[in-house]
């Protein structure tokens, strides 16, 4: 790998750190709180080329790799993990499916407007009761003519209300029989299509997550991702650069985290002394650091793969696990170096401390992560 930073990398992280500072920042706990999702934030992200990181020029986007967007992530999260989760979830997910198996029409017709952030994508997998469990899928298709008529509900959905431009894979089988769903790409105003329940969550609260209701939902053939029955394929090929999206938002996390326990050590005194001169605070900055760098480099490494379309599954789902954990494991210690103001809402350890549980959750949890990476270990 090349450790190096090119001007390029510089110029996006830079150009992402400054608006995260100047624009998300002052609102992170408003929008928290209240449970905001800041849609105008993302249109005006996309504005700078940063909802369509690796979308080519010629469909609107940036034309930039999966370095660049990682960076992106990261400089993001480190302030706002629910921005970040939303700018990730939007650009590998939905953006990232049309991308990748998406045919020339429907690139042309739906990528320019998600790559400016003009429009906003959603990504419907899961479900209720098939969260891992993908192939038992309830939400049907049903081919009627030239059109699929489409029946069930998508869960924890990230923009499922608001959307503009979604992503569903549908069972088009039998249950859990090989080459049994199919991707489609619905558009918010479609008859029959609707947000549902939107969910309270312990953190990433001004990322929304919300159902996406389908009943009796018509969709034209013309809709239809790749042949019928790849979409659980494609899933799993989409996932692959979505964990590393998870993965750079942990890092993010976790980095955020770090940085504000570290400057406190330096400024909170016990025993006329700053608390960093204590080796119980020391080792802990210590460990954080060496875990936050080893988390950044599997990161990047699954990135260098990605740009350089090599296989990646394993990478991946390292990347993803060994993140998601870190960023838990450094914001619960960032909150530890805090004490009792880390317990509040007033410093902002607290947040970083509940944002990262959903690493370790979403887009497959730890576990899975872990057969995963057992099952390429053992081929």
């Amino acid at each position: 790998m090349n450790f190096s930073t090119d001007e390029l990398t510089q110029q996006v992280a830079h150009t992402a750190r400054d608006f995260a500072l100047k624009y998300i920042k002052p609102h992170v706990m408003e929008w928290d709180e209240a449970q905001i999702f800041p849609a105008d934030v993302l249109r005006e992200l996309g504005k700078l080329g940063l909802m369509g990181v690796v979308v080519p020029e010629k469909f609107g986007g940036a034309g930039m790799s999966y370095t660049e967007y990682v960076h992106v992530i990261i400089e993001i999260s480190k302030v706002c993990g629910s921005i970040g989760l939303s700018v990730a979830a939007h650009n590998s997910l939905c953006t990232g499916h049309i991308l990748a198996f998406a045919n020339d029409t429907q690139k042309e017709k739906y990528l320019p407007s998600l790559a400016t952030g003009e429009s906003i994508g959603a990504w419907g997998l899961t479900e209720a009761n098939t969260g891992s469990d993908a192939g038992n899928m309830q939400c049907t298709a049903i081919k009627e003519g030239d059109d699929w008529i489409i029946n069930g509900t998508k869960c924890w959905i990230t923009h499922g209300k608001s959307a503009d431009i979604a992503v569903l894979i549908a069972r088009t089988g039998e249950p859990r029989t090989r080459n049994n769903a199919t991707a489609f790409i619905v558009e918010r105003g479609m008859k029959g299509f609707s947000g549902g329940k939107k969910e309270n969550k312990l953190g990433m609260r001004a990322s929304e997550t919300a159902e996406m209701i389908f009943d009796n939902c018509r969709i034209p053939d013309k809709n239809r991702i790749g042949n019928v029955g790849e979409g659980f394929k494609q899933s799993l090929h989409v996932l692959d650069g979505g964990r590393i999206s998870i993965a750079a938002l942990s890092v993010g996390i976790a980095k955020g985290a770090y940085e504000a326990a570290l400057q406190y050590s330096k400024e909170r005194h016990q025993f006329d002394q700053p608390i960093s001169n204590f080796q119980g605070i020391a080792f802990k900055l210590a460990d954080m650091a060496t875990e936050i760098m080893a988390a950044e480099l599997l990161t990047f490494q699954a990135a260098d793969r990605k740009n350089r379309k090599l296989e990646l599954s394993k990478e991946s789902a390292m990347a993803k696990y060994y993140a998601s954990e870190v960023a838990v494991k450094v914001s619960t210690d960032a909150v530890q170096i805090f004490g009792g103001y880390g317990y509040t809402k007033d410093f902002p350890v607290e947040k970083f401390y509940r944002d990262s549980k959903l690493c370790t959750i979403g887009e497959g949890t730890s576990e899975i992560q872990k057969i995963v990476i057992a099952r390429e270990a053992l081929r």
